[in-house]
């Protein structure tokens, strides 16, 4: 295997070999080899001038690569062309944890991680070309990898430190550049991968051979729950070189070629023990009500009961999410080599160190004899096959003693990924005679079963649950009343509730009288990350709800959210959402027509827990009353994410994610029968066609002075299922409390409203 110090000296550098770390701060990460305290752990300057830089943050299609260039390229004054970064390779780059719930700009960008070692940098060049000119730092300049004083004097980077190790810590106090000076981050540069992507030279882990690799199938249950009772090999003996790999309820193939595992994979007669039956679909959610369950207490006055008791009139509302899923269009794939004692795994993995060790974990091996680098595989945004595929290869691949690559059939895919959990939301609320919200009480219940693997779970995922491990338990038990600061997990808590715990409000809104209860259920699939987990859920159920409370005071949907906001962020972008659609006021009820195409347009905000952004979306639909068809046909989005670093991509972000969030309004939703997932392929689960009539979608976005910079990639979609539905009761007085919103459920609902 490779080591770092081989690696970095192949491309003109050395660098410095260090101790394990001790504590890994804001990371939230594990010990390892590369220590992120010491500057030579994220960037090297070589011989021939060329910055190498670390990141442990991956981009899997939201442009970070691009991103974090900039930002180094920023940062040491040098062109984009001269940076060359190396993104999550246990091997080389610092463990930064997971690429997920869009702190990778946070955790890289606000003065710590690559931004806090690229400033290192410059001053240590600074200080270091000071003395070799004469003269003190403040009379130099940096630009495009030289450094020159007034007199016109020079000197590069690559004859201060190139091809040798800075040997320093980072320093915490190192100036950064600010705004003002920026001549690359800031811009909107195009994607760096984009044309290898567009002229298909981009290579995907799809597209990753090793000499000597072998090809692999997995042969999964026919049903959640399902254990091996017998496997015959020898039903396989007419396929030429091919091994059955049975470990507990793990159960694979590997062969010469894709063709003849896939081939051996149906043909393999494996005896499964039935699994429980399913719950009924149609009934789904009242069954999830009635499941034993861990409840979380995010907010509680202490006198909802009490305002609810005493209000002239009581609203109450029950939204229902289903489940959905990733449903990539290529399927996971991974190659693992394990051989002599040693793994190496190529992998799309979010999370190369945490499958490090799980990987480690599986195969019984030492930590340090592990390997995983990331390879870009289909986009996913969340929690797909990528992490399952990869433990599969690699016992795979240690039970044969040779390299294997192993990519799911899209049955594979579609049935056993970590879906994006089902829930059901029930609101009771009040609004006084002021038009004032008084009393809001929210009580949620949540399918979840098992997660991300982390970096010592492997039964989050179907591989390690196959493979004896269990998921991460659930234990009921009643809730606890909530303390200190607001710890608005998942977005649960509106952003309207002034969130008062011990005296202390930490919320963005007003209402003071609030309550929210959160049951956390057994879910009978995987349930995992799914692009905004949870908050697209949440949001769509209090979004959607205030909507109805808007129209129960006869108010403004704008205007009633601004009379019950007080972050100044949050507000920024609702005003400035709506200035941008040309907002007009509509305080009565939509009129209700019975026939033709009606249009309306619906609002929705969101404050992005965990200090991940500010959202506010105006949609524009119509929907024909005779068919139920819902059409969105313009969007104005506007965005408040901090600094930001690139324009572009951050536009891109923001229309990817509306694009995604109504698929997942409009059409998708998974499906099951009583022992298993029946959309499992494209003919069974839905999402929106290539050739579906895009709406315009308008971005603004909104950049206040003295702010930290934001995670943005999760915002817009987050608000995009709730302000669809509002714009349908726009347009046709109807509220639909249920997604997807297909032309059945708009049909149901007109006819009901008439009735």
């Amino acid at each position: 295997m490779q080591t770092r110090r081989d690696f970095l000296r192949s491309g003109g550098a050395l660098i410095v070999s260090f101790s394990a770390a001790s504590a890994q701060g804001p990371f939230d990460t594990h010990d390892s080899h590369i220590d992120p305290k010491k500057l030579d752990s994220w960037l090297a300057v070589g011989a021939d001038g060329t910055i190498t830089a670390h990141t442990g943050k991956c981009d899997f299609g939201q442009g970070i690569f691009t991103a974090q260039t900039q930002l180094v390229a920023e940062e040491l004054c040098v062109p984009l062309s001269r940076v060359k970064l190396i993104q999550c390779d246990t091997a080389v780059t610092p463990d930064q944890g997971t690429t997920s719930g869009s702190q990778s700009t946070p955790a890289n960008f606000n003065s710590q991680g690559l931004a806090l070692a690229a400033a290192t940098a410059r001053e240590a060049l600074l200080g270091l070309a000071a003395q070799k000119l004469g003269g003190s730092v403040d009379q130099l300049t940096a630009a495009d990898g030289v450094i020159a004083d007034a007199a016109g004097r020079r000197v590069t980077y690559a004859e201060l430190v190139g091809g040798r190790h800075f040997n320093l810590p980072l320093d915490a106090s190192a100036k950064r550049r600010s705004r003002e000076q920026w001549t690359v981050l800031g811009k909107p540069v195009p994607s760096l991968d984009r044309v290898a992507l567009m002229t298909g030279r981009f290579e995907f882990v799809q597209s990753v051979r090793v000499p000597r690799m072998l090809h692999g199938r997995v042969v999964r249950p026919p049903g959640m729950g399902a254990t091996v009772a017998s496997v015959d090999k020898g039903s396989v003996r007419d396929i030429p070189g091919v091994r059955v790999v049975v470990r507990k309820d793990f159960v694979g193939v590997v062969a010469e070629t894709q063709y003849q595992a896939g081939l051996a994979a149906r043909q393999l007669a494996v005896r499964w023990s039935p699994g429980p039956e399913l719950p009924a679909q149609r009934s789904f959610f009242e069954h999830l009500q009635r499941q034993p369950s861990r409840d979380t207490l995010s907010v509680d006055s202490g006198d909802v009961e009490r305002a609810l008791g005493a209000a002239a009139g009581v609203l109450r509302a029950q939204y229902r999410y289903p489940y959905q899923m990733h449903g990539s269009v290529g399927t996971s794939c991974a190659v693992a080599d394990v051989r002599a004692g040693r793994a190496t795994v190529w992998s799309a993995t979010q999370s190369v160190y945490p499958t490090r060790s799980i990987v480690a974990k599986l195969l019984g091996l030492p930590l340090q004899n592990v390997r995983v680098i990331y390879v870009r595989g289909s986009g996913c945004y969340g929690l797909n096959g990528a992490d399952a595929v990869s433990f599969d290869a690699a016992v795979l691949s240690q039970a044969v003693g040779r390299p294997v690559r192993l990519q799911f059939s899209r049955q594979d895919e579609m049935m056993w990924e970590n879906l994006g959990a089902a829930c059901v939301v029930e609101h009771r609320a009040a609004v006084g005679a002021d038009g004032q919200i008084t009393v809001w009480d929210r009580a949620d219940w949540v399918a979840s079963l098992g997660n991300r693997p982390g970096y010592d779970r492997p039964g989050n995922v179907i591989s390690g649950m196959l493979a004896g491990y269990e998921p991460e338990p659930l234990k009921p038990g009643p809730a606890k009343a909530p303390a200190g600061k607001l710890q608005n997990q998942s977005n649960a808590v509106p952003c309207y509730f002034a969130g008062c715990i011990d005296g202390n409000c930490g919320g963005g809104g007003m209402i003071r009288s609030e309550r929210v209860l959160t049951h956390t259920v057994r879910s009978p699939f995987f349930t995992g990350p799914l692009r905004s987990p949870l908050r697209i859920q949440n949001a769509f159920a209090n979004e959607c709800f205030m909507d109805e409370l808007c129209a129960q005071a006869k108010a403004d949907p704008v205007a009633f959210r601004l009379q019950h906001l007080h972050d100044p962020r949050i507000i920024g972008v609702v005003q400035a959402a709506a200035k941008a659609a040309a907002w007009e006021t509509r305080a009565a009820a939509p009129a209700v027509r019975k026939t033709g195409v009606v249009r309306g347009r619906g609002i929705a905000c969101v404050d992005y827990e965990g200090g991940n952004g500010y959202a506010a979306l105006v949609a524009e639909v119509t929907v024909n009353l005779e068919t139920g068809v819902v059409r969105p046909v313009r969007f104005v989005a506007a965005v408040d994410c901090g600094p930001i670093s690139n324009p572009d991509g951050l536009r891109n972000q923001t229309e990817g994610g509306i694009l995604q969030g109504m698929s997942r309004a409009l059409v998708e939703e998974v499906t099951w029968d009583n022992r298993r997932i029946t959309s499992a392929d494209w003919e069974t689960y839905n999402s929106l066609h290539l050739d579906y009539e895009m709406p315009t979608i308008e971005t603004v976005l909104v950049t206040p002075e003295g702010v930290p910079a934001n995670g943005a990639g999760e915002t817009a979609i987050t608000v995009t299922p709730a302000a669809i539905g509002n714009a349908i009761f726009d347009a046709t007085g109807v509220r639909l409390r249920e997604l997807p919103f297909t032309p059945e459920r708009v049909m149901a609902a007109i006819r009901e409203n008439r009735a």
